[in-house]
């Protein structure tokens, strides 16, 4: 009988430790599901394309806080002495970003009218769009606002990737390397190395498959992002060239050697230039997700906005000048910080030049992503305009 009720004990104390189990088993599980990140933005990668032409993909986790490193890249030379990867990549959870959109409104709705004329698709072009990749796959677009950087110095936020120590205060003072002055003679060129860059036409949330994000129609490549530039610019009295020559089609190779003659000509042509501009888009994710950095000013969508300034690591002569390109870059996003908060992305230094040593007024800009449409992009450019025109005539 005792041999009977020792068995019946020790089975009813394991259906008891089953069951203990899986309700263990059942609660970690729910739990998990509660807080399971949304798979479309797992993981994302950042397309680097390099002067040479080449081009490879890095994959980047996403994270709880906000972003990924925004500097993954490799080192990869041309004819230049220092060349770095100049497209980034930062990942943003959804309900983050919902909160720093809602936040980026809330900061940018007392921001100044302006006379921007915006396009807006009809719902009938939206449906041609769409019928015309009836038979195509669909993929998400990941919108996302991001200004920390690694090194801040009040409302200016810098991703320092380099291998100098900078002082942000101490740079944010120091004199730049020009004077703009009242003359008729142009002092601002603004060019395009990759000029074939573009853009999704429409602001839908996704992508086709087969989206090529590169054409030579400058409404529909960086060309109309330095066009807006250049009117503001022009309209301020400070007198600007807007130079549309493709340098990067139909050979991508060699495209900052072409580039480079571009500048010297006007140079040449032109000593009163002071300031040269770069303009560029950044590539942000797969061929099957894709994010776009973005901000809002009296209700309209625009691109955000991310100057690259370069080191002399290596000390060579024709890069001596460096800081005083990047103590414009300071300049810029001080007074974007504010005109139009949220609108920038840190500044990204480090260890390249990308012909930035043309003189001490030169820089390199991306506005956007791939992924931005062309109407964010050319809203950005018109007021980036007004931003540089404010810096400018200090």
């Amino acid at each position: 009988m005792r041999s009977i009720k020792n068995k019946l004990r020790k089975a009813s104390l394991s259906i008891i430790a089953t069951v203990l189990i899986g309700c263990a088993v059942l609660c970690v599980a729910v739990r998990i599901a509660e807080v399971a990140p949304d798979p479309s933005i797992d993981i994302l990668a950042v397309e680097m394309t390099f002067p040479t032409g080449n081009a490879e993909y890095s994959g980047l986790e996403s994270s709880n806080d906000h972003q990924s490193d925004p500097t993954a890249g490799s080192l990869e030379s041309d004819n230049e002495d220092s060349a770095v990867t100049a497209e980034t990549s930062e990942v943003i959870s959804k309900a983050e970003n919902s909160k720093e959109t809602s936040k980026a409104d809330s900061k940018n709705k007392t921001a100044e009218k302006d006379d921007f004329e915006a396009s807006t698709p009809t719902d009938e072009e939206i449906k041609k769009y769409d019928d015309s990749h009836k038979d195509d796959e669909k993929y998400p677009v990941t919108e996302f606002t991001t200004t920390k950087g690694n090194q801040s110095y009040q409302n200016i936020q810098i991703k320092n990737a380099s291998s100098a120590d900078i002082d942000i205060k101490a740079e944010l003072a120091g004199k730049l390397g020009f004077t703009i002055e009242d003359t008729d003679e142009p002092q601002v060129l603004i060019y395009h190395t990759h000029t074939s860059e573009s853009f999704l036409k429409y602001d839908t949330g996704y992508f086709y498959e087969g989206f090529y994000p590169r054409t030579t129609d400058t409404s529909q490549n960086v060309c109309a992002v330095g066009e807006e530039i250049a009117k503001q610019l022009n309209k301020a009295g400070i007198k600007t060239i807007h130079d549309t020559t493709v340098h990067d089609y139909p050979s991508y190779n060699g495209a900052y050697d072409r580039s480079l003659d571009t500048i010297n000509d006007y140079l040449k042509k032109y000593p009163s230039i002071k300031v040269v501009l770069d303009i560029h888009r950044d590539g942000i994710g797969t061929d099957t997700a894709k994010s776009k950095p973005v901000f809002t000013v009296n209700g309209k969508k625009a691109a955000q906005v991310m100057i690259l300034a370069g080191y002399n690591y290596d000390g060579s002569d024709e890069f001596s000048d460096w800081e005083y390109n990047l103590r414009f870059a300071l300049q810029i996003q001080n007074t974007a910080s504010q005109m139009y908060p949220d609108m920038m992305r840190p500044i990204y230094f480090a260890d390249f030049m990308y012909n930035m040593n043309v003189n001490t007024g030169s820089l390199l800009i991306e506005i956007g992503a791939e992924s931005n449409t062309v109407e964010e992009v050319r809203y950005s450019g018109y007021l980036l305009g007004k931003v540089l025109c404010k810096t400018l005539k200090k």
